[in-house]
């Protein structure tokens, strides 16, 4: 049975992720620990026995979110057997490290670096994404289009869901045309403007630490956000992970082209079930499962 084994992004934190792998698993304790010195804080304390406030910071939610799903990977063993893998957002990192395409640490200084400068560059101009519900894809890319402040689609979730993405007020006035048109708009609660535009200085920024990281072929095809294709390549996936900061999150089509691709179960792994959810909307079919250690 070929699995597919998916990665989830920021937004999927909670209080005690991860608490049950750090105290059962010495393996897992030690990367933790690792990680604590990389970082240069405890990031345990804060996704242990930290407030959802303290999770919630661009620059802890994305390396918290990243170690949780990677040591469980770990963790799983030799039930990590995948034929191919995708992460949504911040979780491609999460699946590049977990097929062995990059070293943990190294997956883990990208990661806080990422998070810095997205936090950097939501500082610089406020900025707000909102999810617009009950419309097809090509409806809402039109009101982007019709709209003269920044606003663009972000994250192609699944059929019917859209997250957009740009300036405040670009995105209100996306939200009141997508309520005009019968469909729902939800402001979420993120720092900025991920995927957009306003994202090209965190790119900047990103593109200089990538190129310097070593990246080597995975052990199965990579699904990568910004094309949807099944990606081997280094030099490829590079590109992708640096374009990936402005350019929308295609995951309907990721999760397509891996069902077409002999796809039979999509496995979850990391906090939450964001994914599993999505997996279900765009293909009821699908059998989902959430990784778990025995």
């Amino acid at each position: 049975m070929k699995k597919a084994f998916v990665f989830p992004g920021q937004g999927a934190q909670f209080v005690g992720m991860g608490k049950e792998l750090y105290e059962n698993n010495a393996v897992c304790r030690d990367l933790f620990e690792q990680a604590n010195e990389i970082l240069g804080f405890r990031i345990t304390d804060l996704m242990f026995n930290g407030t959802p406030e303290d999770l919630k910071q661009t620059k802890v939610t994305q390396p918290a979110v990243f170690l949780h799903s990677v040591i469980l990977a770990k963790a799983i063993g030799d039930k990590f057997q995948p034929s191919m893998v995708a992460g949504h957002s911040l979780g491609e990192f999460s699946a590049l490290v977990a097929a062995s395409a990059m070293k943990f640490e190294d997956g883990l200084r990208l990661v806080a670096a990422r998070a810095n400068a997205m936090q950097k560059a939501c500082e610089l101009q406020p900025s707000t994404m909102a999810a617009v519900l009950k419309l097809d894809d090509a409806t809402v890319e039109q009101i982007c289009a019709e709209i003269d402040e920044v606003v663009v689609p972000a994250n192609y979730n699944c059929p019917g869901q859209l997250v957009i993405s740009g300036s405040i007020e670009g995105v209100n006035k996306a939200m009141e045309k997508a309520k005009e048109l019968r469909g729902r708009a939800v402001q979420l609660a993120v720092g900025g403007a991920f995927h957009s535009p306003l994202m090209e200085p965190a790119r900047v920024e990103l593109a200089a630490a990538i190129e310097r990281t070593e990246i080597k072929a995975p052990i199965c095809p990579v699904y990568q956000n910004v094309c949807a294709l099944p990606i081997s390549d280094p030099v490829v996936i590079k590109e992708n992970l640096i374009a990936q900061l402005t350019a929308p999150v295609r995951w309907t089509a990721s999760v397509q082209n891996m069902i077409k691709d002999g796809a039979e179960e999509f496995v979850e792994v990391g906090p939450g079930n964001v994914l599993q959810g999505l997996v279900k909307k765009i293909n009821l079919d699908m059998t989902v499962s959430a990784a778990t250690i025995e």
